[in-house]
């Protein structure tokens, strides 16, 4: 993924590459439509849950003034986990809270805060040895691959676009035509 936003490949072959690569990481449909028709009843998890879950991973990245890079990671790994595994609601803190400290071990590098220190911030009720066996357990059920595209990835790319129609049909005419 580094490599690719890297270069300076045509917007068209960026675009495709970052595409592919998307399409590898994307969540299951038929694990987001469990999810979608989930009754909220606190015996499965509904979109509601997710939310909340995913409003508390903006907390945290805040709090710790993270990047919106960790933030967008982080809702990938625990949107593409919700999509293989069924979870109990229960047990969402801790895999929220593991899909932050994976994201936030991925793409900071500095300042990589203590599992013990996430557990009292987020005031969760669970172990650093239960945070251990949930990463253990969300990192091979994404078969370890962690860096995924995000929304940040794409960004750039019209900018780079627009640069290009600006160097080739507008700024080398005009060079030619001085030169």
């Amino acid at each position: 993924l580094q490599e690719l936003l890297t270069t300076s490949k045509p917007f068209a072959v960026q675009l495709k590459a970052l595409m592919d690569l998307e399409g590898r990481y994307q969540p299951t449909l038929s694990g987001l439509r469990l999810i979608e028709s989930a009754q909220d009843n606190n015996l499965r998890m509904t979109t509601r849950l997710r939310e909340l879950e995913v409003k508390d991973l903006l907390s945290l990245t805040r709090f710790f003034g993270f990047s919106s890079e960790t933030f967008l990671l982080a809702t990938s790994l625990l949107d593409r986990f919700l999509s293989v595994m069924k979870i109990q609601p229960k047990h969402l803190s801790c895999v929220g809270l593991c899909c932050f400290y994976i994201a936030v071990k991925s793409s900071e590098e500095k300042n990589v805060p203590l599992a013990s220190d996430l557990i009292r911030i987020s005031q969760n009720r669970f172990t650093v040895s239960d945070m251990i066996r949930m990463e253990k357990n969300i990192m091979e059920k994404l078969y370890w691959k962690v860096k995924a595209p995000t929304s940040l990835h794409f960004l750039p790319l019209p900018w780079e676009c627009s640069l290009e129609f600006v160097q080739h049909f507008i700024l080398f005419p005009c060079l030619e035509r001085f030169c």
